[in-house]
């Protein structure tokens, strides 16, 4: 079916919660038929949701730079792991195979990689969705403060709207199913 890229952290975080959605929502991208595009690692979040995916015999492409192969413990019983040589080629190829998105709790790279893919949507380099997958309210303070620079006018609402936010994998799947041609 789609191509999901999701961002996520390389660390599992203090709360259970974090590893059980990740592990739900690579559960339903597999049985929903989607293919994961993701970072490439096999610890924290994003090996917990790259199994899950294979678990529920899904697809799953990581990539992943040369230089974070080994840091970043790459996960060598993927699908695919395309291994780039910066950066700037992994988010680049993310967004190539990917029909949408999505961000899960993580650190500086996940909201890094969220920023720039919002802001490409922004300047029309793209048209996939996005989404929040707002597990324990991990997103909720960000949520608060996108609104708050709505208020204050130095973001658009149609800007804003971009940016779909859930509590739970099925809800933000439904929502970003609807908006995949």
């Amino acid at each position: 079916m789609s191509r999901i890229c999701v961002y996520l952290g390389s660390r599992e975080g203090n709360s259970p919660a974090f590893r059980q959605a990740a592990n739900a929502l690579g559960t339903a991208l597999g049985e929903r038929g989607h293919t994961l595009v993701y970072g490439g690692a096999r610890i924290g979040l994003m090996g917990e949701l790259a199994n899950a995916v294979l678990a529920a015999g899904g697809k799953v492409i990581g990539v992943m730079p040369d230089h974070l192969v080994e840091r970043e413990q790459a996960h060598f019983g993927l699908t695919e792991l395309i291994r780039v040589p910066n950066m700037h080629e992994r988010k680049a190829t993310m967004a190539a195979n990917a029909d949408a998105f999505i961000a899960l709790p993580g650190g500086i790279g996940t909201f890094e990689e969220l920023f720039e893919i919002w802001t490409w949507g922004y300047l029309g380099l793209h048209d996939k969705p996005m989404g929040l997958l707002d597990t324990e309210s991990f997103y909720a303070p960000l949520l608060t403060f996108l609104d708050s620079t709505v208020s204050h006018g130095f973001l658009a609402q149609t800007t804003r709207n971009m940016l779909v936010d859930a509590p739970t994998p099925s809800q933000l799947l439904e929502m970003l199913e609807e908006q995949i041609p």
